[in-house]
């Protein structure tokens, strides 16, 4: 992985105040992620939060991603629940080989993840949280993704806590649906624009990131624009690499 290079401050702020709900803004919060940390290798991306003694996931960059957290919290144990309990990161480089987590890989096989990596974010005491992700292939997870990793969730732990102190007696579902949606119309978009220039998902949304930087708009709302029909993204040239903004900073989720 190239040096890490995490969102900024106002990225984060922008985040926390444009969201009203607890589950919106961490959607923002592992779409940033998945997006900062899942280059050159696509990465899998999922926040846990536990609450009242009860772990739940409130946001994913996939279903996928949604599923493997859960598929923990049946049995009470896995990579995501030590990282966020103990407090120290747990990585299971090849899921086929790991005897330690020999269970868990048995509970996901069929999801095509080979590699684990669950990082525990500072949190407020009563909530402890997790930064878990999931690679498709092996040796994703190499030291300086990992020292990447880590310092993404360094990184977003303040702008957390301040979302759960400013969230406190939310419950976790509450506005889940509308998450839900706003993830399901980018999804969707990203879909499009994969058939209508034959790219991979992260080129696509590479473009989407790149149509939200040229209109000034949120990414949700460029692709919704998309499957409107209204808006339209186009391939970079050769000679303009730009996925940021001017400042460096990644768009507005």
């Amino acid at each position: 992985m190239a040096d890490y290079v995490g969102p900024t401050t106002e990225q984060l702020q922008d985040l926390l105040l444009e969201n009203s709900g607890f589950a919106d803004f961490l959607l923002g919060l592992t779409t940033i992620s998945a997006s900062l940390l899942g280059s050159p290798d696509p990465m899998l991306c999922a926040i846990t939060v536990e609450r009242e003694a009860s772990p739940a996931t409130v946001a994913s960059s996939s279903d996928t991603a949604r599923r493997l957290d859960e598929k923990q919290y049946i049995f009470d144990d896995g990579p995501c629940l030590t990282a966020l309990r103990s407090h120290r990161t747990d990585l299971i480089k090849d899921l086929s080989s790991d005897d330690d987590w020999r269970g868990y890989a048995n509970r996901i096989a069929g999801e095509g993840v080979r590699s684990v990596l669950a990082v525990p974010i500072e949190s407020e005491e009563a909530s402890p949280a997790a930064l878990n992700c999931y690679a498709l292939t092996l040796g994703v997870f190499d030291e300086a993704t990992v020292a990447a990793v880590e310092a993404h969730a360094v990184s977003i732990s303040k702008t957390l806590r301040l979302a759960l102190r400013l969230h406190v007696h939310t419950n976790v579902s509450e506005g889940l649906q509308s998450a839900l949606h706003s993830r399901a119309v980018v999804d969707a978009a990203v879909s499009l624009i994969m058939v209508q220039n034959l790219c991979s998902r992260q080129q696509a949304m590479d473009l989407l990131h790149v149509a939200a930087i040229n209109n000034n708009s949120r990414i949700r709302d460029i692709a919704t624009g998309i499957l409107r029909g209204t808006a339209s993204v186009e391939p970079p040239s050769a000679t303009d690499p730009t996925t940021t903004n001017g400042d460096g900073s990644s768009p507005r989720i």
